[in-house]
């Protein structure tokens, strides 16, 4: 690529300089990924694609631009790079926003993307725009219809009712990310739970597929564990407790509770079922109802819990709240005692069996409930090991001030009496087994996953209802259904889709009889679970990807994005490849080999940014007044990358500052038309050393993403420059390639080649020349430093004690004779011992 050296400004213009070269390098392609290049190996680098619902702020900046100076330094470093963009443009915030202006939610989503895709352009990243992806365009919702069409036909995805969480405004289900303080994340009202018919994936059946791999992850340690714990694998017994009424000592109703810790059953002290517990509905005595004591209470307690979100219920800081199910008692497997039912929200229906045998005394849930409502705590496991007489003896045990949740010996238990909690699991469990009230059992937290919206702004999911045939899928020919032009897409508590009957009246696919399409649209994960699959071939109008080029881009090598999509996004998009993998579609079963996460940029009032508060950044007004690369630079320079932190509007005039000295710089060679004062630096050891172990700090340090010091290294080596005399030509080009991925525009303006920097080799350096020649040896008497003085690199232990000896501060301190040992510590130090 040639320059235009002509249009160079006598001071630093960065208005021209960068709107040049990014017009340069959008006309020449530079950056589009070719899927093979003869000896490079490809690398995907991706960021995650964001929502289009209104114009970036620096915080978004903060996921791309640092993101794209490690795609630029893999370029130079010899990979093949595909660095891809698009737009999550389907969905709740999009949508919301529109309705809010009064404006379609198709004319906003595209009216953003328009404008955000300027503001990344100006961000002079590189990506490649002719692989683009919009999840709200028919050629690409057309194949999330068509996956979710394979998952149908595997059983792994099914209609049915349920309970989910359902926002009064917005009229839709959310999920549980979107729920924030039992409100909606975007609208701020009320949610409640409300059980209504709805389709689902089979994710549980890739429970443990999920959880196995994810140690294997080179991913934040943080977000494993959220992965770990979202998935929640628990090994246990499946307990049962018959019910007994106050009237009928005979029924045949049992309860079936989950517990990790058979071992304390002798503690248990009462049931806790959850308000939507299946037996609420079906337990009917033989004297019919009312079948507990206190019908109204109970029935007012389980309206009043479908106001809660679950996190608002499973909350530890909340305060416990329940009802006793009167004239109800429950049989203690293990003792044959009576003991109280209770309802309380904070059981949940979807986790194990949605009922608990309540040990208040290792459970502090338990413990706080018992307290409140005044039920029996007994302890059944102690601390303290058995002592005192033969056989079983029972420990001495502490006094309860709060639950004892961890392991122990066995007391009150009968005969199991003095045996060690692990022990004692196997043991109860083996013996409930044989009477046939216990089984082995893992449950797992995790849930499948509810898909259906009852919103306009979406995929339309591809089922249609026959009264003949029932569900019956759309053929794959007649894809995508596409989302219609509708005026009232408000919505109603039904999809908005229901008025149009163009759309919902159809013939059935099998029989030709009148049948009506399913209105309820794909959640908007649906269309970020698959969307890394497409950029390797965005084009393909008859597969999802060929398996040629997903073959040669696939699993992506680094992927960028914020910490608070760590558990769902994740979680579906590793799911959606596993489950692709198993149908024979892909090689590979996990999305993503590298994950991390940027931080937060926060406003100058340390809070979150948003436009309520006022403390939005707008990068457009920073890139207009300092340029895109001063603004880049200081983003990467601010503070540790992972760490994010308030924005600080002075920063950036330091980095401006500095750009302009680069700028200057090039005055000190006097260059015209390629010519040079030198090639060498063989003047100038001291530069020549600093440059090296530059190439060698900035290289590892964006290699590990260390943004930040290398800005700083790369700060230290321009003030160096600055002050040399033998400076030559290629130690320039080698200070304008390591500037390069941080100022691309700059360096571009400044390489006097005639291919871009940004095509160039990355600079290697010469361990020899980072050598250090001396090193300085710390020299103590009794371990107190007494002097530091410099030594040469490679010095022996006999030479290191002559030069110590020899000082004048330790003869001070040493009498002959008086030396019992010296310890030698290589490379570092000499401690004279005396004492």
């Amino acid at each position: 690529m040639e320059s235009d050296y002509s249009g160079i400004m006598p001071g630093y213009n960065h208005q021209k300089i960068e709107k040049k070269w990014q017009r340069i390098w959008e006309d020449s392609g530079i950056y589009k990924a070719k899927d093979s290049v003869k000896d490079k190996k490809n690398f995907y680098h991706l960021v995650m694609f964001p929502y289009p619902s209104g114009n970036l702020h620096i915080g978004h900046w903060y996921n791309f631009a640092p993101g794209d100076v490690y795609a630029r330094f893999k370029r130079m470093r010899g990979f093949n790079v595909m660095s891809p963009m698009g737009f999550d443009a389907f969905g709740l915030p999009a949508e919301n926003a529109a309705i809010k202006r009064g404006i379609h939610p198709r004319k906003w989503t595209y009216q953003n993307i328009k404008t955000m895709t300027g503001q990344l352009k100006s961000i002079g990243a590189g990506y490649d725009w002719s692989r683009q992806v919009i999840s709200s365009d028919p050629d690409y919702y057309k194949w999330t219809q068509w996956l979710f069409l394979q998952f149908y036909k595997n059983g792994l995805a099914y209609r049915k009712k349920a309970l989910a969480n359902w926002c009064v405004s917005c009229k839709t289900i959310l999920a549980n990310e979107q729920v924030v303080d039992g409100k909606c994340e975007r609208c701020g009202s009320d949610v409640l739970q409300k059980e209504i018919e709805q389709w689902l994936l089979k994710i549980t059946r890739y429970a443990e597929k999920l959880l196995q791999a994810t140690d294997k992850l080179d991913w934040p340690e943080k977000t494993k564990t959220m992965q770990k714990n979202w998935i929640g694998k628990s090994e246990g017994a499946l307990i049962k407790f018959e019910i007994r009424n106050s009237k009928f000592e005979k029924n045949s109703q049992s309860i079936e509770v989950f517990t990790t810790r058979p071992d304390t059953i002798f503690g248990a002290t009462y049931l806790v079922l959850a308000p939507e517990h299946e037996i609420i509905k079906n337990f009917q005595p033989e004297a019919g109802p009312p079948w507990a004591e206190n019908q109204k209470e109970v029935e007012d307690y389980i309206k009043k819990t479908k106001t809660k979100t679950e996190l608002e219920r499973i909350s530890q800081i909340k305060e416990k709240t329940g009802v006793e199910l009167k004239g109800i008692k429950a049989i203690n497997p293990a003792n044959g005692e009576k003991i109280p039912v209770w309802l309380s929200d904070y059981v949940l229906a979807s986790y194990g069996t949605g009922a608990i045998m309540a040990v208040p005394a290792h459970d502090q849930r338990d413990f706080e409930f018992a307290q409140k409502f005044n039920l029996p705590i007994k302890m059944v496991i102690c601390p303290n090991p058995p002592a005192g007489r033969a056989g079983y003896p029972e420990p001495v045990c502490p006094v309860l001030d709060k639950a004892y949740e961890g392991e122990g010996y066995l007391v009150g238990s009968g005969q199991f009496d003095g045996m060690s909690s692990e022990k004692a699991k196997k043991e109860i469990m083996d013996w409930l087994a044989k009477k046939g009230l216990a089984e082995k059992k893992i449950t797992y937290r995790l849930r499948d996953w509810i898909i259906s919206r009852q919103r306009y702004w979406g995929a339309p999911i591809p089922i249609i209802y026959c009264q003949q045939c029932g569900e019956v899928p759309v053929p794959e020919k007649d894809l995508p259904i596409k989302l219609p032009e509708i005026v009232d897409f408000k919505p109603k508590g039904k999809s908005p889709l229901v008025g149009s009957e163009k759309f919902v009246n159809v013939r059935c696919p099998k029989c030709g009889r009148k049948a009506k399409r399913e209105t309820d649209t794909l959640d908007t994960f649906i269309c970020s679970s698959w969307y890394y699959l497409r950029y390797a071939d965005p084009k393909n109008n008859k597969k999802f990807a060929s398996p040629e080029k997903l073959k040669k881009w696939l699993p992506v090598n680094l992927y960028i994005g914020g910490a608070e999509h760590a558990v769902l996004h994740l979680l579906y998009s590793r799911f959606f490849t596993k489950v692709l993998k198993d149908l024979g579609y892909l090689d590979f079963d996990e999305p993503f080999l590298k994950m991390r996460h940027q931080g937060i940029i926060l406003g100058q009032d340390g809070q979150k940014m948003s436009k309520s508060r006022g403390n939005v950044v707008d990068p457009d007004d920073l890139v207009k007044n300092f340029g895109s690369d001063a603004v880049r630079m200081y983003l990467c320079f601010m503070g540790p990358y992972s760490q994010g932190g308030p924005w600080n509007p002075s920063g950036i005039n330091g980095v401006f500052r500095f750009l302009n000295r680069v700028w200057q710089l090039k005055s000190k060679f006097q260059i015209t038309n390629n010519k040079q004062i030198s090639n060498s630096n063989d003047q100038n050891p001291k530069l020549e050393k600093i440059l090296h172990q530059s190439v060698k700090k900035i290289t590892e340090d964006i290699e590990n993403l260390r943004f930040n010091t290398a800005v700083s290294q790369l700060m230290i080596l321009l003030n160096e420059m600055e002050r040399a005399e033998g400076l030559g030509i290629k130690d320039y080009e080698t200070f304008l390639k390591l500037l390069a991925p941080f100022a691309p525009h700059l360096a571009e303006e400044l390489w006097r080649q005639k291919t871009s920097i940004h095509l160039s080799a990355w600079p290697k350096y010469d361990p020899k020349k980072i050598k250090e020649e001396t090193f300085e040896l710390v020299v103590q008497v009794n371990g107190k430093v007494r002097e530091r003085v410099k030594a040469p690199v490679g010095l022996k232990q006999a030479e290191a004690e002559e030069l110590a000896l020899g000082l004048k501060r330790v003869k001070e301190r040493v009498a002959a004779g008086a030396v019992k040992k010296i310890i030698f510590v290589p490379g570092r130090l000499v401690n004279i011992v005396t004492d």
